[in-house]
């Protein structure tokens, strides 16, 4: 009966989990700060969360030289996730994310909104991957600027 209950709360658990499996990589992939080293530990990290499909953006922006203009201009990213949605009666679980970024620049702060999906497959749980979760098929929907403020 023991069994029968950690199973029984575990599967309670997993929308919990899986909302939480994409915020993280959200906040670890979007959150940068001008520092190479952090940028590379954060998106590594993020990585691990994930299948090619969020590789293949990194490598875009990387191409594109957005990591280095972030160190070069001294800029800080920061994601705040407003909401993560998930739909749990088909399998893979698909997961759209709602957020805002917020773009620090020594002269002035761009918000921006930032959608995005993606579905969720089951893995094994690891210290690399505590909700045990892979994310699949991330998608970048929408990403503009909704204001920005003088500082």
């Amino acid at each position: 009966s023991l069994m029968l209950a950690l199973s029984q709360d575990l599967s309670q658990n997993r929308p919990a989990e899986a909302r939480e499996h994409v915020r993280r990589f959200h906040e670890l992939f979007f959150t940068l700060s001008p520092e190479k080293s952090a940028i590379e530990h954060n998106v590594k990290r993020a990585l691990l969360l994930a299948d090619r499909s969020a590789y293949n953006y990194y490598a875009d922006f990387a191409e594109k030289g957005f990591y280095n203009r972030i160190i070069a201009g001294n800029i800080n990213q920061v994601l705040q996730v407003d909401s993560v949605v998930c739909n749990f009666d088909r399998y893979p679980y698909e997961a759209r994310t709602y957020a805002r970024q917020m773009i620090i620049r020594e002269s002035n702060v761009t918000e921006r909104t930032l959608v995005t999906t993606c579905q969720l497959l089951n893995a094994s749980r690891s210290d690399d991957n505590p909700n045990g979760f892979t994310i699949e098929g991330f998608t970048i929907l929408e990403n503009r600027d909704i204001r920005s403020m003088e500082r």
